[in-house]
């Protein structure tokens, strides 16, 4: 009898709900932060209840943040697993894409433990993000969740032709299918193979860049056809569109047609900041890859010569464009462009959105439910509400007090799975 008891008793703990104790957490929707509250998460993964005061904690899985601010999981809108920018010195002579899915692993495990639960992956050298993001949805690796563009679209010559600095006999002119794009009819060819390819969005890149082997990081790069194209041919797919551009004229175009976000937005004026008002189009500013650019281009043999002016052009401006940006009531969304700077440095962003002029629980909820809106997903995720996708952090100390604290995470559960305590 004392053996069927003991035996009952472990898997009523191993199926009981968790419970979380916090003395002061940030639910994502309100601008003023809320204390002392026991938080039940059902064995669904979803939050079940948040109530006033400390439940008894007999019969739970439970986890004592008392001493933390609790936050909902934290969402980074653009990033790119596989990918680590490093000097021309520690560039490796030849990387195989089965070693950028390698890498992408643990990228995905640095972000997580970041507190990031949820990821925009938008660009990477083929089907990298897409086999990670179902790996991690059954279980085969530790992540956050993945939503994933595929491979960039670009025009020939633009920042996203993966051909770009090679010599014409060491490539095949590439096709739409794998990316490069002219004219509306190869815009619908490729939507329709990333469809196929399993494919969460479609991201372009309507200007020039900062680190493609090309002169210009601003020049227009998609008539307004294939902008317009685009779109129409995401829509067909429920796709949303991420827009990499710089200068404010291929911004323009992506606008008008219908983009759901702009990245960067170096050279954004105040047409396209009125016209993304006008549209609901989210920026995704990404200050922390300017940062990053604007001091390596500091450093001899750091970028190729080519590269080195745009990164010292583009890298101040960023900061300056957000701080104009968020004043004119544009709505932001965080993402940082890790893949750029090191992975795992995601936390940095929230401290260049304070430098600009955003405040600090502003900042956050630009990394939760401004996130999930722009995804869509803002009925289960971006904040800590019953009914809710169960992705909760805490980090040690006070972020409203010093943004720099969301370095310190101690905690992240993900689907009410615990990942790090």
């Amino acid at each position: 009898m004392k053996k069927i008891l003991l035996t009952f008793t472990i898997l009523s703990f191993l199926n009981a709900e968790t419970l979380i104790h916090t003395s002061i957490y940030i639910d994502g929707v309100s601008d003023k932060v809320k204390r002392n509250a026991s938080i039940v998460i059902g064995d669904d993964g979803r939050i079940k209840q948040i109530a006033n005061g400390f439940l008894n904690a007999d019969g739970y899985n439970y986890y004592d943040l008392k001493d933390y601010t609790v936050l909902p999981g934290l969402m980074d809108m653009h990033v790119h697993f596989g990918q680590e920018y490093v000097s021309k010195a520690e560039r490796e002579t030849k990387v195989e894409r089965e070693y950028s899915a390698i890498r992408a692993v643990q990228h995905a495990k640095l972000t997580l433990d970041s507190g990031f639960t949820t990821v925009r992956q938008v660009g990477d050298m083929g089907l990298v993000s897409i086999s990670l993001r179902d790996a991690i949805q059954r279980g085969y690796a530790e992540g956050p969740r993945i939503f994933s563009s595929g491979k960039s679209l670009a025009t020939t010559g633009g920042h996203a032709d993966h051909t770009n600095g090679r010599a014409k006999d060491d490539y095949v002119y590439p096709e739409p299918e794998s990316g490069v794009v002219n004219g509306p009819y190869e815009v619908f060819a490729a939507i329709r193979q990333r469809y196929k390819d399993g494919a969460d969005g479609i991201k372009i890149t309507v200007t020039g860049g900062v680190l493609s082997l090309a002169k210009s990081g601003d020049n227009p790069q998609f008539t307004q056809e294939e902008a317009n194209a685009v779109v129409a041919a995401a829509k067909d797919y429920g796709f949303w569109v991420a827009v990499h551009a710089h200068g404010a004229e291929g911004m323009k175009r992506a606008i008008k047609a219908g983009v759901d976000s702009i990245e960067h937005g170096t050279y954004m004026d105040d047409e396209a900041m009125d016209l993304m008002i006008k549209n609901g189009t989210y920026y995704v500013p990404t200050i922390s890859a300017g940062e990053f650019v604007a001091e390596k281009s500091k450093l001899d043999n750091y970028f190729p010569e080519i590269v080195r002016p745009k990164a010292a052009a583009v890298g101040p401006q960023i900061g300056s464009t957000f701080s104009k940006a968020y004043k004119r009531g544009v709505k932001i969304a965080f993402g940082t462009d890790v893949g750029v700077q090191a992975h795992g440095t995601n936390w940095k962003e929230f401290v260049y959105m304070k430098q600009y002029g955003m405040p600090e629980m502003t900042a956050i909820k630009s990394a939760t439910m401004e996130t999930a809106k722009l995804l869509g997903v803002e009925k289960d995720l971006g904040s800590l509400e019953v009914g809710k996708i169960a992705d909760i952090i805490a980090v040690r100390g006070n972020p409203l007090k010093d943004i720099s604290v969301m370095e310190n995470v101690a905690f992240v559960m993900k689907e009410g799975k615990v990942y790090k305590n």
